[in-house]
């Protein structure tokens, strides 16, 4: 006796659910490839301890690092309460209150199992160099405190310390050179490229205690305390760099109010770079607390008033005699105050800053900008033809510019790259093979169930 259609519709729903199913097993089982996960992130912490003020910046990068060197991006930057830590000789106990805010802010953006493997650093220019100068005693007890309120944190505190003018330019210009994608940069082809070394910028900084110029020279540099050497994305990398103390913005207007007063017979100065009509008073106390300021006058305690006048021939002519020029007659290859220094070459960038509050500084707005103009071109040796390659930036490519940055990217040459991690997965074409053997064997046994229940024999 013959199967009826319901036995044979019943036996054929049966067998393709059987061979879909045992398909699709055979592709979960067989047809896995082994998948790369996404790599982890790390992150470091910079404190920029300023002499005007510190700031806080939190930098991030995948664990697998190119060539050794991380793939840096800039994930939080706070300005801390308060001026810089310097301002804080006599009352050190204090400095550490004035980074709490930013340090609390670092920690929530951080996840906390990775507090412990954070590494944290701060680092202090020219307001704490300033500071050494005039009391190493004071400069040890504000670092102390700065010890010790950062190493009770979560984090992998890594030291306070003071940073040298060198190491300051020579991390700026890491810094300028990676955010613009001239040390590397990924390509169409989905590869990370070097550009070619000719591309790579010059970087100025243009601070309120010093001053800072590096770049690549087109010969080699004679002076070898002026170079600096690092190996970046696998390729070494050959750079001059000087620092000059005292000659940032706020320290070379203090030192020629202190030139002018010296030159004026009485308690009244007539100051060629304010404006005319200006007139104001001030305590002469302050004006020598600097080092940077060499010879205090008798009669500390009593005011001076000083009365604009305009004139900006006089007013370069008193900055030039803050450079000591003289000192490099029939030199090409020095700057000013007797530093050895080759031809600028290439495109600049200059970091630029501005007081929140500028109000203060209207008067000395004229200063600046004909003190500027006089270290670019008579100190740095920028020309007409050169000039136009100088830029002003506060950021590039939405980071900060300065030093912090490239301090961290030199860091994570430092920091074992880890490799990503692996699973077993299966290729898209395995994987929708495998749902559509899924749902016909789904589909078959569905009705299978279905003939044999609802199908009315005749």
């Amino acid at each position: 006796m013959g199967l009826t259609w319901k036995q044979r519709v019943f036996t054929a729903l049966l067998g393709t659910a059987a061979v879909s199913g045992l398909t699709a097993l055979l592709l979960i089982l067989v047809g896995t490839i082994n998948v790369l996960l996404p790599p982890d992130t790390k992150f470091g912490i910079v404190f920029d301890a300023g002499s005007s003020h510190t700031s806080l910046f939190v930098y991030q990068w995948p664990a697998n690092k190119e060539n050794d060197t991380g793939m840096v991006s800039q994930a939080l930057a706070c300005q801390a309460e308060g001026s810089g830590i310097s301002s804080y000789a006599s009352n050190p106990a204090r400095v550490g209150e004035s980074l709490q805010g930013c340090l609390e802010e670092a920690l929530a953006l951080i996840p906390k199992a990775k507090h412990h493997e954070t590494p944290m650093f701060l680092g202090a220019t020219a307001g704490m160099r300033l500071l050494s100068r005039k009391n190493r005693s004071q400069a040890e007890d504000v670092f102390a405190a700065v010890r010790q309120a950062l190493g009770q944190s979560p984090v992998d505190f890594r030291g306070a310390e003071l940073l040298t003018g060198q190491d300051e330019g020579a991390f700026g210009w890491i810094t300028i050179n990676y955010v613009l994608g001239l040390l590397v940069k990924y390509s169409f082809s989905g590869e990370w490229i070097r550009p070619l070394e000719e591309t790579l910028v010059g970087a100025l900084d243009m601070g309120g205690a010093s001053t800072q110029i590096t770049f690549v020279p087109g010969g080699p540099i004679l002076d070898k305390t002026t170079q600096a050497t690092f190996r970046l994305y696998g390729a070494d990398h050959t750079v001059y760099t000087h620092s000059y103390l005292c000659f940032g913005r706020d320290q070379a207007l203090s030192r020629l109010l202190a030139e002018l007063v010296q030159a004026s017979p009485g308690l009244l100065v007539r100051h060629p770079c304010y404006h005319s009509g200006y007139r104001g008073t001030l305590a002469l106390a302050p004006l020598y607390e600097s080092p940077c300021v060499p010879v205090a006058p008798p009669g500390l305690s009593q005011n001076l008033t000083v009365e604009g006048t305009g004139n900006p021939g006089a007013c370069v002519e008193a900055l030039r005699k803050l450079f000591n020029f003289s000192s490099c007659d029939g030199r090409e290859d020095c700057a000013f105050a007797g530093v050895y220094q080759p031809p600028v070459q290439g495109q600049f960038y200059v970091e630029e800053s501005a007081p929140a509050d500028q109000d203060p500084w209207l008067r000395d707005y004229c200063a600046s900008g004909l003190y500027f103009l006089t270290l670019l071109v008579e100190g740095y040796g920028f020309s007409e033809e050169t000039w136009g390659g100088i830029e002003f930036r506060q950021q590039a490519g939405g980071t900060d510019i300065g030093w912090t940055l490239g301090y961290m990217l030199n860091l994570t040459n430092l920091i074992p790259a880890e490799v990503p991690a692996q699973r077993r997965a299966q290729s898209f074409g395995v994987w929708t093979a495998g749902v559509v053997f899924l749902v016909l064997t789904l589909a078959a046994t569905l009705g299978a169930v279905g003939v044999q229940l609802f199908w009315i024999q005749d």
